[in-house]
């Protein structure tokens, strides 16, 4: 179940919208919220929406660029129990492609915030490869446990859908300056090479949360496809039977990336995830075939 506050409108869920919806998420046995966006933590609101959630036993889990970890470590502490923030490489490369001064260190004290205020909350990374990083696999994991990270996750950027606030999708300037052209596959897959040689333990522990194989298929086989190289891979993927999205005016998707089911403003969430509308999407969803899926950077495989 994932919930995205990107900011504050009259259109936007509020605290009492999302307590009325708590009785409909345990009547579908929701275990976990998601929340992304945008920046969760810019949403003023945030934590008076976060409060019943975690009132109600749920797990809640904050992605953020970690900015403004350090000016909430308190709040959030007391009301989530895992955080997953932007690690985009080393410092240098971090700090180049947030294009915020300091935006490493800013990050690092963050998370050290976070921890010091809420020692049991989890704080874990994800590397949006690119062109401007992918030349640092080994180095954003030898950043991540400088910082002090329980884990690295790595996924490919998504240049192909409108999803996560980009109406009308990318320009092709826009693409060009992070897909990896067809000259720096090479490089990626050495890099992916040499850190399966040299951080055997990382990936043994979990440390780095994809095996070799997995990075060498969701990094190196998806920019190849992209870049008319090879097929895509084969999707295994079942995030439209086992979660939801549900945007800040409503809207419930059956993930990031498909379209929309309907709006609470007009029905039940039961009602949507349930409706003929949903029904038939998931009937006829081939995940290894749809075109949607098999582009998709953000799959989701959950038991």
């Amino acid at each position: 179940m994932c919930d995205i506050w990107k900011e504050r409108s009259s259109a936007s869920l509020s605290a009492a919208d999302l307590a009325a919806l708590l009785p409909d998420l345990a009547r579908l046995g929701t275990e976990r919220v998601v929340l992304s966006g945008g920046e969760p933590l810019m949403h003023p609101d945030l934590f008076a929406l976060v409060r019943p959630l975690r009132e109600a036993g749920l797990g809640v889990t904050l992605l953020s660029s970690g900015l403004l970890l350090g000016r909430f470590a308190e709040e959030i502490a007391r009301w989530v129990d895992d955080v997953v923030v932007s690690l985009d490489g080393p410092r240098e490369a971090h700090d180049a492609i947030r294009r915020v001064p300091r935006a490493f260190e800013k990050l690092a004290e963050g998370v050290a915030a976070v921890k010091a205020a809420g020692p049991a909350v989890t704080v874990s990374g994800r590397c949006t490869v690119q062109r401007g990083n992918l030349p640092h696999l080994r180095a954003t994991v030898a950043a991540a446990r400088e910082i002090g990270l329980s884990r690295i996750s790595f996924l490919a950027a998504d240049v192909t859908s409108e999803a996560f606030n980009r109406p009308g999708g990318w320009s092709d300037e826009e693409r060009a300056a992070v897909l990896p052209a067809r000259a720096d596959l090479p490089a990626l897959a050495a890099e992916i090479d040499a850190l399966e040689r040299e951080q055997a333990a990382a990936f043994a522990t979990g440390f780095v949360a994809e095996s070799p194989e997995k990075l060498r298929e969701r990094l190196l086989a998806h920019f190849a496809a992209l870049l008319c190289e090879g097929p895509f891979p084969a999707s295994r993927c079942n995030a439209p039977w086992v979660s939801a999205v549900v945007e800040a005016d409503g809207t419930v998707r059956p993930c990031f990336f498909h379209s929309a089911y309907g709006n609470l403003r007009e029905s039940s969430l039961p009602a949507l995830l349930n409706g003929e509308r949903a029904l038939s999407f998931r009937r006829s969803l081939d995940v290894a075939t749809d075109p949607t899926c098999l582009r998709c950077t953000c799959r989701l495989n959950l038991r």
